[in-house]
């Protein structure tokens, strides 16, 4: 990428953010999404709540960064929905492209577990996105 392109001028009201809560989880997390294995997240509904405007939305572009802050990848949320932890749909733990729908859940359990708390009746907010653009 051209160390001097302004991304706000290809994508004009991106947000930038990382995924995961560790530069190892981040790199995992980022590097299925660039493979294209990763076409979903979630994030316990509650860290929306003080800040509605970082809420995904339909058709928005978002800057995934690699832990350090550079940015790596382009997405565009495709679909936005709330959902309890215990009802995730198969088909959306797969899409995020961290194995299985146990491994999914015992993956989730762990994060949330780490980052405010867990139980089976907590609210997610779910996204679907595409990529855009690969910036590496």
């Amino acid at each position: 990428m051209d160390e001097y392109r302004d991304l706000n001028d290809d994508y004009p009201g991106a947000g930038t953010f990382r995924f995961g809560d560790s530069a190892k989880l981040c790199r995992k997390l980022t590097d299925l999404v660039i493979a294209g294995t990763k076409t979903a997240t979630c994030g316990a509904l509650r860290e929306f709540e003080d800040d509605p405007d970082s809420r995904p939305v339909v058709g928005r572009r978002d800057i995934a960064c690699a832990w350090d802050g550079t940015p790596r990848v382009v997405i565009e949320t495709t679909k936005v929905f709330e959902c309890r932890f215990d009802a995730v749909p198969d088909a959306f733990a797969r899409a995020e492209g961290e194995g299985t729908v146990a491994d999914w859940r015992a993956g989730h359990i762990a994060f949330f577990k780490r980052n405010g708390g867990w139980s089976e009746d907590m609210m997610l907010l779910c996204e679907r996105f595409r990529v855009v653009e690969v910036l590496e």
